[in-house]
């Protein structure tokens, strides 16, 4: 074949003849996932922000699924069962060690961060008599 006809470069592994090549602007997998298609944690969170009505002291109320959710948890637990008394303990464990400050003794400063504490030292020791 001529030179022109080849092309001007080897086609092999990872180099496809150009005339097989994805066209500009034109996908590769048109067919693909849709946009707007949801994935599980989307359609749990969806799923758990539907409102349901309950009824609640005589009176009827609409709350969502999540809340209905916490509310049986929490008056089972209070009704000594077991089962829901270690999930609740559980949760409330993972969210105070989420909101728990770091200790002082555990957090290290670096050398950048020594640094940048000697300047600001430095600075209002200046300004005292």
């Amino acid at each position: 074949m001529p030179r022109e006809q080849r092309g001007d470069y080897e086609v092999g592994y990872g180099k496809p003849p150009r005339h097989t090549r994805f066209a500009k602007g034109q996908s590769g997998n048109p067919r693909g996932r849709p946009c707007g298609a949801k994935n599980f944690n989307m359609l749990l969170e969806e799923a758990l922000d539907e409102t349901v009505t309950v009824t609640e002291n005589g009176g009827r109320r609409k709350v969502s699924k999540r809340q209905a959710i916490v509310t049986q948890l929490v008056n089972r637990s209070a009704t000594a069962d077991f089962r829901a008394i270690k999930i609740l303990l559980d949760k409330l464990r993972d969210i105070e060690r989420q909101t728990e400050p770091a200790s002082p003794e555990t957090a290290e400063f670096g050398e950048a961060d020594q640094k940048v504490l000697e300047q600001i030292r430095s600075r209002f020791s200046k300004g005292e008599p």
